[in-house]
């Protein structure tokens, strides 16, 4: 029974992770005036962008490839936001919801690398990845600048919730206890950052320019 609750919470994380980065997607195209279609096509290369380079890396089958629910979730997504009036999405939905699948997608393909035979490290930076490759790939497509190219706490964050969930293992703590206090972490950071604009330091050259 702790085994299934197990991988019950860390499909849970998988799930979340792809419904909320379909609902940025879809969110970005309607706030940009696109059609239904394009706002489908945003949806799905936002949900499912990060956890396909993840499994092309570590030599997995393209999980939405494998499991026609996930693209047929994702574009049922696109369609509610697309007939919803813009004003039941408030400003900064788009923002937290992104938030909530950088956290959960980061714990989960962590767990997923480490259960094809990545070692920690590179399973961190899987996680890393999978949590915010779709994010970056809505902004590109978008012609918005990406969020990762900006100093404000965002890959810190999935490196964090990533991060926390390995050494939660590695101490001894159950994945489900493991999976869900990495993902909160990851989550609040990232909810702290939009919150009050916490940011990194950016580089400064360490001289002035010629006179």
């Amino acid at each position: 029974m702790p085994e299934l609750d197990n991988a019950l919470i860390v499909r849970l994380l998988d799930l979340v992770g792809i419904g909320v980065f379909a609902l940025s997607g879809a969110l970005m195209a309607v706030r940009l005036r696109q059609t239904l279609v394009t706002a489908a096509f945003f949806a799905l290369v936002t949900g499912v962008g990060g956890g396909s380079v993840r499994d092309l890396l570590i030599g997995a089958p393209v999980f939405w490839v494998q499991d026609g629910a996930i693209a047929a979730m994702c574009i049922a997504i696109a369609l509610i936001v697309w007939i919803m009036p813009e004003r039941w999405w408030p400003g900064h939905v788009l923002e937290w919801a992104d938030a909530v699948g950088l956290a959960g997608y980061a714990v989960f393909g962590t767990a997923k690398a480490m259960a094809w035979g990545v070692p920690p490290a590179p399973a961190l930076m899987m996680g890393v990845i999978t949590g915010c490759v779709g994010g970056t790939i809505r902004d590109v497509l978008a012609g918005v600048p990406s969020i990762i190219m900006r100093p404000e706490i965002y890959v810190t964050a999935a490196a964090l919730a990533s991060g926390l969930y390995l050494l939660l293992l590695w101490i001894g703590a159950g994945t489900a206890t493991a999976a869900l206090v990495g993902a909160l972490a990851g989550f609040l950071l990232r909810g702290a950052a939009i919150r009050w604009s916490l940011a990194l330091p950016t580089y400064r050259a360490g001289h002035d320019e010629p006179r």
